[in-house]
């Protein structure tokens, strides 16, 4: 037999009142309760039937995930913390691509707009901060790990500033003092933030930005090759080299070892992400991590609660999770 609300309640050793508050998200239960509730719910394979509940509230009880393309590891690890999270909660997570691309964003949100979805997680958009403000006052919308400059919804992500700053010192702590940068040349907030860490750091630890180690033009792989080619035409090229992206970092490497620089020696080389290829890459790949599970888990945990409560009570805040700097082979102290 299917196990029961009571039974999970017997099991956490609480009332079933209090087990039904954690169910619907209530904010007056203490942590360790919704704990207990939760390893209840996942020993016993406990279901919640909300089938009454949706009839009455109009809810579908699903979510729709919608990220710029779905051939990235680093935005499927965020979609299972969100479902690992989700679905004991009797929630389904739908997830779609936009291909980066404006009009397919648009043509999706319509699943939103005409209620087949509760809500909807954007990993990245292409809506800007007085559209989503607009979206945000009729619908249950929510950012993670890209933020919108000036948007007030809610939002998930790391401190991209802090992040860059700490990757940027640990490169200085291993004697570098000529760092190029490797970023992009668009609107989103993650890649303008982490550049402004980079300058924080070199400025704080060095008195200086130079302008001429600064590469900017895409997300796109080809644009780490054609980095490392500018950096090593410089009279003095930088001895390490700090990217926005792991897929970045990963074309430096490729196109160093084209020019016959081993990397963690000759050149060093600093990622962002932590995306499974950087522990499959020889060398391996130093990077900053994002906790994907994490920030699956806290956006839609505080999306589904915004979904269960009044307009004016819903969650519109700007949270970030903890970060790490991992080195690995593709970092070394500098050459003397």
């Amino acid at each position: 037999m299917s196990a029961t609300i009571k039974d999970v309640a017997n099991e956490a050793g609480l009332s079933v009142a209090t087990v039904s508050r954690v169910l619907n998200n209530s904010a007056n239960v203490s942590e360790e309760a919704a704990e207990k509730v939760n390893q209840a719910i996942e020993k016993l394979g406990y279901s919640p039937n909300f089938l009454g509940r949706n009839l009455r509230k109009r809810e579908t009880n699903v979510i729709l995930v919608l990220m710029p393309t779905s051939e990235h590891s680093f935005y499927m690890k965020i979609v299972a913390g969100i479902q690992s999270f989700a679905q004991p909660r009797g929630y389904d997570i739908i997830c779609a691509s936009s291909n980066s691309t404006s009009e397919i964003e648009v043509r999706q949100m319509n699943m939103l707009f005409n209620r087949t979805v509760d809500g909807v997680i954007l990993l990245g958009t292409s809506y800007d901060a007085e559209t989503l403000n607009k979206l945000s006052k009729t619908y249950n919308i929510a950012l993670c790990c890209e933020g919108v400059e000036n948007a007030e919804v809610l939002t998930v992500v790391v401190d991209d500033e802090q992040a860059a700053y700490d990757a940027v010192k640990e490169l200085i702590r291993l004697g570098h003092r000529r760092i190029g940068f490797v970023g992009a040349n668009d609107s989103s907030a993650s890649s303008c933030n982490r550049r402004q860490g980079y300058m924080r750091a070199l400025g704080e630890f060095l008195g200086e930005v130079s302008e001429e180690l600064m590469y900017i033009e895409s997300f796109e792989y080809d644009c780490g090759a054609r980095a490392l080619d500018y950096f090593m035409g410089l009279d003095e090229p930088p001895t390490a080299v700090f990217c926005v992206s792991d897929l970045l970092a990963i074309a430096v490497i490729h196109k160093a070892h084209d020019l016959g620089l081993k990397v963690g020696e000759d050149i060093s080389v600093m990622g962002f992400d932590n995306i499974s290829m950087c522990e499959m890459m020889l060398p391996t790949v130093s990077t900053v991590e994002q906790p994907c599970g994490k920030l699956g888990e806290v956006v839609v945990r505080k999306l589904i609660s915004n979904i269960g409560a009044s307009t004016g009570a819903k969650d519109n805040g700007y949270y970030t999770v903890p970060h790490r700097v991992i080195l690995r082979d593709s970092t070394g102290y500098v050459k003397k």
